[in-house]
């Protein structure tokens, strides 16, 4: 990855924790070359770090917002983040 990324926080709502979110958002982004994290939240949520390209974290969103087969997104919310230390990979936490 060049020195030139974005990094952004998603938070994803709505039925996404037991129909594959996070190893579909691990395998979408590991395809458009973006590294960070993706992980469900105590509230039913998906939380998700994605650093690249702007080019590519947009695709990305875009298809946070559909999400896998058997989802039913209601919202995602994004903010733009700073990092002290890029991640190399995208991994499955928590």
């Amino acid at each position: 990855m060049s020195d030139r990324y974005e990094a952004v926080q998603v938070l994803i709502s709505g039925r996404v924790q037991g129909v594959g979110f996070r190893v579909w958002t691990r395998n979408e982004a590991m395809r458009l070359g973006l590294t960070g994290w993706v992980r469900n939240e105590e509230d039913g949520s998906v939380a998700a770090l994605i650093v690249g390209s702007d080019d590519a974290i947009s695709t990305m969103v875009e298809r946070l917002k559909r999400g896998p087969a058997g989802a039913s997104v209601s919202r995602v919310e994004t903010e733009t983040t700073l990092l002290e230390k890029v991640p190399t990979d995208f991994r499955i936490t928590g």
